[in-house]
């Protein structure tokens, strides 16, 4: 018996080396075989979870995303939906026996329904969007209380405009990739059935985020209504009652409202909100708290400012006494429960994860997580932050073949002894007694945060022999306001000093390290630093910037964000011109002798082109190895899959070039 039990051990033993030896490094093509599991929603009793899986068809070039089910008892998905279409938002009826949801199916773009027992699919009315960008907007579309209806926000008919010449006259004439329409969006009504569509609001400004009342009487939505709202960010809070379209607004402030939800009684109003006057449609330096609001309107209450914590998606526990959230720290994102009335928000779920979505139904928790080692899947938690249970595993196959790279958390005293904190990962198959070049990734924002999420292209560099640091200096979300403000009027200056001192950091920890093969690279704020970076030091031999910000005058001009240069640097811009110029890289591109590629996409107006160019001419001019790739159809970060692909290969092949790992 002994014998028999000992030779089980050992074939085990065998079976599991032999596995894990036939595991494989991840590569470039592994982005066409990762699922995007998003968007849980849980049904109105609890039992069973919508959410929306997205895949990418490579002959296509394109992206599919259908609807799917699965219940909180079995971990069986079921796949409601199918075929070539995007199927997103899917909400469930108030009975549940329905979900509504957003597609392009059948070539018509519109609001659909599936019935979650026949999966029988219905159009139930077509619309159009603007292209106008809607900074922050939250929910499009809501059931009514009684199921008997839908609202949801579309664009009005297009308007005759003339585009020779094209006449401009607002300040906001560039959606994110192309010219605006000029289209205002407004709320609708339709019958669940079907039928003739009620407009319910009018006028020259834009009306979104809605959540229609327990009552069903009034529909909330947020709405601009600054004179001019191109040149003030500035929500405020409007319901609309919903058999005459009359309005009332419920607040006007300084600052901004967002996520508006309405408690289960109709009495109260939770939403997310901001008190400076001055902020951006971009990346905001101040972190939202969560408020609550009486019906009637009027001053609402801050209750997470103790927290000091960035925070999101409020949702309504099923007594209403209290409101679950989203809140990152410390490279987490969690959920958080904060009292109706106050008193201390606490964390129901927190780990070594993020949470990338949430939905809450009779006090159990269904959500999206991922890790930094597996992609996003679907779990579930009873008693709002008991035990959690995973609901699918649609990655598995997947991650079984690969051999993942578990980063190494680091956190260091910055040069005024501010803690830091960041990421290593070694590369894959290190050797002992050899040196590696590594990588230094630099998030985007400015107001970003690096952590617990997953990383397929780090992956990648990591199985192509690169080591990995990233972090989150100063001026990042999730360590507090103080924290986040650290770069604003001061972009490359204590945050860039974070950034060497991290690299200081790990030269001094992993002596695997070759200090000689330093590479850099980052997207938008982390292109902006990455070009920042080439014109400080030459202590890296190589660099990659993504959709990067060269000179702040200029962009201030071109860029869809004219009220981030607002935001980050006070003051009237023109007046401004000496300070925007000193934390220009351009200015200083005299001093850079960095082999440097630049990827963009030609029709980003979030950081136009011309902001790579100016970098790619003088350093051509200067005699630097530098070489720009322009995506045509591409706006701010790469969309079609092939050009996603194209980007990691050049990436890795201008890596190679320069500071090549110690592979075959």
């Amino acid at each position: 018996m002994k014998r028999l039990l000992s030779w089980i051990a050992i074939s085990l033993l065998t079976s599991f080396a032999a596995r894990a030896q036939t595991k494989r490094a991840p590569t470039p093509e592994d982005l066409f075989a990762v699922k995007d599991v998003a968007d849980a929603r849980l049904s109105p009793d609890g039992t069973t979870v919508a959410f929306t899986v997205t895949t990418i068809d490579r002959a296509r070039n394109t992206y599919d995303s259908h609807v799917w089910t699965v219940a909180t008892s079995s971990a069986q998905p079921l796949e409601l939906t199918s075929g070539a279409a995007r199927d997103s938002s899917p909400r469930w009826s108030p009975d549940g026996k329905k979900i509504a949801f957003v597609s392009n199916r059948d070539g018509k773009a519109g609001l659909w329904i599936v019935d979650v027992t026949s999966r029988e699919t219905k159009l139930i009315a077509t619309f159009e969007g603007s292209n106008s960008f809607l900074s922050k907007a939250g929910e499009m579309f809501c059931w009514s209380p009684d199921g008997r209806e839908l609202a949801f926000v579309a664009a009005e008919k297009s308007l005759e405009q003339s585009t020779d010449p094209r006449v401009i006259a607002r300040a906001q004439f560039k959606s994110r990739m192309s010219f605006s329409d000029n289209r205002r969006t407004h709320i609708f009504v339709v019958s669940a059935a079907g039928g003739q569509v009620r407009q319910l609001t009018r006028g020259n400004y834009d009306e979104h985020s809605i959540a229609w009342s327990p009552q069903g009487d009034e529909i909330l939505f947020l709405s601009n209504r600054h004179p001019d709202p191109d040149l003030e960010f500035d929500y405020d809070l409007f319901a609309v009652t919903v058999t005459n379209g009359v309005e009332r607004r419920l607040a006007s402030t300084v600052g901004v409202e967002m996520y508006p939800s309405w408690s289960p009684d109709g009495n109260t109003i939770a939403y997310i909100a901001t008190k400076r006057k001055v902020t951006t449609i971009d990346s905001v330096a101040e972190d939202a708290h969560v408020w609550v609001m009486e019906k009637k309107g009027g001053e609402g209450q801050e209750l997470t400012a103790a927290l000091d914590r960035r925070a999101g998606a409020p949702q309504w526990s099923a007594d209403g006494r209290s409101i679950y959230f989203l809140a990152g720290d410390h490279g987490r994102t969690s959920i958080y429960r904060v009292g109706r009335d106050g008193g201390q928000a606490s964390a129901v779920l927190t780990g070594g994860y993020q949470i990338n979505s949430f939905s809450v139904a009779k006090d159990s928790l269904a959500f999206t997580l991922s890790t930094d080692v597996a992609p996003s899947e679907v779990f579930t938690s009873k008693d709002a932050g008991g035990a959690m249970r995973q609901l699918s595993n649609f990655n598995k196959e997947l991650m079984a073949q690969l051999n993942i790279v578990k980063p190494e958390n680091i956190r260091f005293q910055s040069f005024d002894n501010t803690e830091v904190e960041g990421w290593v990962m070694k590369p894959s198959g290190l050797e002992p007694g050899k040196k590696s070049p590594l990588i230094l990734e630099i998030h985007g924002g400015p107001h970003g945060m690096y952590g617990y999420g997953f990383n397929l292209t780090n992956q990648i560099y990591a199985a192509r022999g690169y080591g990995v640091l990233y972090m989150n200096p100063r001026g990042s979300s999730g360590y507090g306001q103080a924290f986040s403000d650290g770069c604003v009027n001061n972009w490359g200056g204590g945050d860039y000093q974070d950034l060497m001192k991290g690299v200081d950091y790990a030269l001094a920890n992993n002596n695997w390290i070759d200090q000689h093969r330093l590479g850099v690279t980052g997207g938008s704020y982390g292109g902006f630093m990455t070009n920042w970076v080439i014109t400080q030091t030459d202590r890296f031999k190589v660099a990659v910037s993504v959709a990067s910000l060269s000179n702040l005058i200029s962009f201030y001009g071109t860029s869809l964000y004219q009220d981030l240069i607002h935001a980050e640097f006070p003051g009237a811009t023109w007046n401004n011109y000496d300070l925007l110029w000193k934390y220009s890289p351009i200015h200083y591109v005299k001093a850079a002798n960095t082999p440097t590629l630049f990827l963009h996409g030609e029709q980003d107006n979030d950081v136009p082109i011309t902001q790579a160019e100016e970098m790619f001419q003088t350093l051509k001019r200067m005699g630097v190895d530098t070489v720009l790739v322009r995506y045509p159809r591409e706006g701010h970060g790469n969309r079609e899959p092939a050009h996603r692909l194209d980007q990691i290969v050049r990436t890795l092949a201008w890596f190679d070039k320069y500071i090549r790992p110690n592979v075959e």
